[in-house]
């Protein structure tokens, strides 16, 4: 195997293929990337049998060959290279990394050990790469974190015609997004996968740029396969990139049921105002003690800690809002709370009430805001 290839071309694509290493691989070949060159194109891979990840791009002055080296020790090495063409070449047991004055050898591992890559599941239709990052940015910070519940571990993907539906929860917030696609087939069943967050979510990420996102699916139901993301990484040396990750086999709350329909008031704040007063009276409290939210004619007032007659510390905060409603009290988990304000994207967040010990919707200003829904918890307060 030998190639030559722009130096931040192959950094670019050895980023995007390490991106699927686990930390810590159950199998020592599984730590490796998969460089494999055909003709003047070189594929790099990378797979911990959850996650694959494989990127393309053209080089030159190629022969055919497959190698297998530490990807993290490739990443590391391709991204501190001079600005010069690169030139790899395999030499027995050994690759060769040369770049202007600098020379590395890097040992290989058996290629034969390396399992087979999943292939690429039928394509399920077409997003713009920037939306459905967004998108999928909004709904994974509410994505559950605990392993033993894998169910509220992944973002839902359901598909319905010409409209995509994400959803996440951890039992605490709920956050569903809603957005249009091109449907590779517009006549086609219904699908609802559970995918998993944190995969999904460096996935849309890495692929944010790309114009025409591909989203492929295998089987209709959870745990019956993959889903697979194709787009373009690099458009100034044209390499296609594809990411899959099996699907959780699982079942999502029947998460619907939680949306209100009706609430009882209502309040308009500034997203940024909100922010700020949030950080700052949640100083004094430990880690995720509550906020309490007092809101009333045009103000909402803010508290955070004991009393003042108490050793610890107490903070306090009125803000100007537009309030319809009467008066009600509540509290929030504020990093929960600081979430949802961030992920609005708009200057201006709707505050939606049932009562002060029922779920809250946030929700962006904006008339089409609905596409948006962002529900919390409250914090039962003592008393």
């Amino acid at each position: 195997m030998k190639f030559r290839v722009e130096r931040d071309a192959l950094a670019d694509a050895v980023t995007w293929a390490a991106r699927s290493l686990a930390s810590r691989p159950t199998l020592p070949v599984l730590a490796g990337l998969l460089l494999k060159v055909s003709g003047d194109s070189l594929t790099l891979s990378g797979f911990d049998l959850e996650a694959s990840t494989e990127v393309d791009l053209p080089v030159s002055a190629g022969d055919d060959g497959t190698a297998l080296v530490s990807g993290r020790l490739l990443a590391d090495i391709t991204r501190a290279l001079p600005p010069h063409p690169v030139d790899v070449a395999l030499d027995g047991a050994r690759l060769s990394i040369s770049c202007g004055a600098a020379r590395f050898t890097l040992p290989t591992m058996p290629v034969d050990d390396y399992p087979s890559l999943p292939s690429m599941p039928t394509t399920a239709g077409t997003v713009v790469g920037a939306e459905f990052a967004a998108a999928v940015g909004q709904v994974a910070i509410a994505a559950g974190r605990d392993d033993t519940l894998p169910m509220l571990t992944g973002v839902r993907l359901e598909i319905a015609g010409d409209k995509l539906t994400l959803a996440a929860t951890d039992r605490y917030r709920l956050a569903v997004r809603e957005l249009t696609w091109s449907p590779g087939d517009p006549n086609a069943a219904d699908v609802q996968v559970l995918v998993p967050a944190r995969t999904l979510a460096d996935a849309a990420k890495s692929l944010a740029h790309t114009e025409s996102l591909t989203i492929a699916l295998a089987g209709g139901d959870a745990g019956s396969g993959i889903i697979g993301f194709t787009g373009t990484t690099n458009a100034k040396v044209a390499s296609a990139s594809r990411a899959t990750t099996r699907l959780l086999d699982a079942t999502f709350p029947p998460y619907r049921s939680l949306l209100p329909s009706e609430w009882a008031s209502s309040a308009e704040i500034s997203v940024a105002a909100l922010t700020e007063a949030v950080r700052r009276v949640a100083l004094v409290t430990d880690r995720n003690a509550p906020v309490r939210m007092e809101f009333g004619d045009a103000s909402v007032s803010l508290t955070a800690g004991g009393d003042d007659s108490g050793d610890g510390g107490r903070a306090e905060e009125r803000l100007e809002v537009a309030y319809d409603g009467d008066p009600i009290t509540t509290a929030f988990n504020p990093q929960f709370l600081l979430d949802g304000l961030g992920a609005l994207n708009t200057g201006t967040a709707r505050m939606l009430f049932t009562s002060s010990t029922k779920p809250v919707v946030l929700r962006p200003e904006a008339a089409d805001g609905a596409d948006y829904t962002y529900l919390i918890m409250p914090v039962r307060l003592p008393g």
